[in-house]
């Protein structure tokens, strides 16, 4: 892992002082989070997400904070604006009434996805939320904890031209009591994600 500051250029505060926090061990024959029907508790998508970063030799830091879903709340505790904060969400998008596509987008903390734009990018008719027991079943994780990656052949990944603009995100590492700070640069390069304006301002 290598250490992340706050490099000049984009906009955003410098990542907070963090404690690391080491991964813990997969159990000898586990069962990767939801495949057994079981609600994920993230154990999987975390253990993916820390060896991807490491993989790519990212510059990241891991934030031990108390548990929050919420991504108005978990920012408070991280210590940074609202806006560097990768919010992601599973959408469901209907090319026909018999076929869904599942898209998850990401968009800034301060702004909301905007379904019209991903029905338009999806190929489909109308967009919504997915379900919840749905969204935590392909995200791999509880709602809440969502990573802005997608390791199920079933999800495409769609981030938000804005987020993008800052030098560091920050989301829930597939925990509630855990979040990444993560080099956007390096994210780039380990999500290899497609990008549009998919978000819009909060309602009011």
């Amino acid at each position: 892992m290598t250490a992340i500051g706050h490099p000049p250029g984009r906009a955003g505060a410098a990542a907070p002082a963090v404690r690391e926090h080491a991964a813990p061990d997969e159990p000898r024959g586990a069962v990767p989070d939801g495949l057994d029907g079981a609600v994920p508790d993230g154990r999987t998508a975390y253990l993916r997400l820390r060896e991807l970063a490491d993989l790519h030799g990212a510059a990241y830091r891991m934030i031990a904070h108390a548990p929050e879903g919420r991504t108005e709340a978990a920012s408070e505790l991280r210590g940074h604006a609202l806006a560097q904060s990768a919010k992601s969400l599973v959408v469901a998008a209907r090319p026909t009434k018999r076929t869904c596509r599942y898209v998850l987008a990401v968009v800034p903390g301060d702004r909301r996805v905007d379904l019209g734009r991903i029905a338009e990018l999806a190929g489909g008719r109308k967009a919504g939320f997915a379900a919840r027991d749905t969204a935590e079943r392909l995200a791999g994780s509880v709602s809440g904890s969502i990573i802005p990656f997608s390791f199920h052949p079933e999800l495409e990944l769609i981030v938000d031209e804005d987020l993008l603009r800052h030098d560091v995100l920050y989301f829930n590492a597939a925990r509630l009591d855990l979040s990444m700070a993560l080099s956007t640069d390096d994210y780039v390069r380990m999500a290899r994600p497609r990008t549009a304006r998919i978000s819009e301002a909060p309602a009011g």
